[in-house]
């Protein structure tokens, strides 16, 4: 690690002063940190000064190739088919991850979606898998390894183990009590780090923008697009990034269960239209990452094939791929006030008013339900009538009702026909590799 010899305070003096940190200051910090002998006001000095400062593409790689080395590498090299995966940066409704793992494992490429648990507004896709009954997250590295080896399914989506890059996870509790989420080099490396440890052959980022997203900005998206997929190549991982629309949420249903109801509908042939151009897009970049330019991956969804991947996919984790989904026990209609076309539906809105219906958590560790959520029955685009059912709301606690209603208040906009631009966008914006 280089020498022992630094002093912690030098180092975020040369960060404020916006100076910049070289290889062995940036592994030091991060041993030390992951030791202990760097504390958390420290880092979060240091944290402060390279949001303040930024970072240079030489910093950022070296200080993801530290937090690599804070832990475990996994090695699927010996599974007898390429790896492939997908990242996003999270949106309203995203539940992509859950169709797409098995359509790509039908193509006899292995899938290793280790994921995580929902914060704030955006779902988690282990939150969403776990409404399914007897369904388990959390898998030993051998089992991952059978069930992505030439005798499993090809796919598995699972919680991510302690063991990879447990300096993020370290940083990332602190970040987010200190103000510095929102900086790119911290984020790009806290992605990378974990999707390189990982050891996947090819990765696709799916960076959202909009107001459900993370990124609001279209500029800054891309910004952190290049610089994950300049962090992925520079580490020998074939990385390309779509900036993809979340200005509206993906599809017709948000909250665990309904995300899953949505997904089989995926699986089963039918679905969303822009769930499923999502993830034939999606799924088309992962295969092309290795090597398979030429498949019909939308056959793949119409004949049953990915839908038979992810019944083994879900009964090899200890779910019943037929069990009814839970329900809530309550729900509450919202309908159209005017007749017209719906110009926009806002994405952060419904998310915000999922959450508070208890389809998420605000923190840590929290229960979520699996039932809560919203159905949407009028997207932006379409024309509605007054009095029509917009949006139907699902919890278990009738008290929740009222701060979700609350924040859709200006949530939906409808215009008068002649006024409405109708023009469809696609939702994929861009293309990075």
């Amino acid at each position: 690690m280089g020498n022992n010899s630094f002093d912690v305070v030098d180092i975020i003096r040369i960060k404020r002063d916006g100076g910049t940190l070289s290889a062995d200051q940036i592994a030091w910090t991060i041993d030390a940190y992951t030791r202990g002998i760097v504390a958390d006001e420290q880092m979060s000095a240091l944290a402060m000064a390279i949001f303040l400062n930024g970072m240079t593409r030489t910093e950022i790689s070296l200080w993801t190739n530290a937090m690599i080395a804070s832990g475990q590498r996994m090695d699927f090299s010996h599974l007898g088919r390429p790896t492939a995966d997908k990242h996003s940066t999270g949106g309203v409704g995203d539940k992509i991850t859950l169709p797409l793992a098995p359509l790509v494992a039908v193509f006899d490429v292995a899938v290793p979606q280790l994921s995580g648990r929902g914060l704030g507004h955006t779902g988690g896709t282990l939150d969403k898998l776990e409404a399914i009954p007897g369904w388990r997250a959390a898998l030993s590295n051998e089992e991952i390894f059978a069930q992505l080896g030439l005798d499993g399914c090809g796919a598995v989506i699972c919680a991510a183990g302690s063991g990879l890059a447990p300096a993020d996870k370290k940083l990332y509790a602190l970040r987010d009590v200190t103000a510095t989420v929102d900086c790119i080099p911290l984020i790009s490396s806290s992605i990378m780090s974990k999707k390189i440890a990982e050891g996947t052959d090819s990765l696709v980022l799916d960076v959202k923008v909009g107001t459900g997203a993370f990124m609001k900005d279209i500029d800054k998206a891309r910004e952190l697009a290049r610089t994950m997929v300049d962090l992925g190549t520079d580490a020998g991982v074939k990385t390309v990034a779509l900036l993809t629309d979340m200005n509206t949420p993906l599809g017709l249903k948000i909250g665990n269960a309904l995300e899953v109801a949505e997904s089989v509908e995926v699986l089963a042939g039918g679905g969303p239209a822009d769930v499923v151009e999502l993830t034939i897009a999606l799924a088309q970049e992962m295969l092309a990452g290795v090597g398979k330019n030429d498949v019909d991956v939308a056959a793949a969804l119409q004949d049953g094939r990915a839908m038979d991947k992810w019944r083994e996919m879900i009964k090899a984790q200890g779910g019943n791929p037929d069990a009814k989904l839970p329900v809530a026990k309550h729900s509450y209609d919202i309908f159209a006030t005017e007749n017209g076309v719906m110009q926009s539906l806002d994405a952060l809105a419904v998310g915000v008013a999922s959450w508070r219906l208890g389809a998420g958590r605000a923190t840590q560790g929290e229960q979520v339900q699996a039932g809560a959520g919203i159905e949407l029955f009028a997207k932006p685009g379409e024309a509605v009538v007054a009095g029509q059912k917009l949006m139907t709301l699902f919890t278990d606690e009738e008290t929740r009702f009222a701060r979700a209603v609350e924040v859709l208040q200006d949530a939906v906009t409808i215009v008068p026909s002649e006024q409405a631009n109708l023009s469809k966008q696609s939702i994929v914006l861009e293309r990075i590799s």
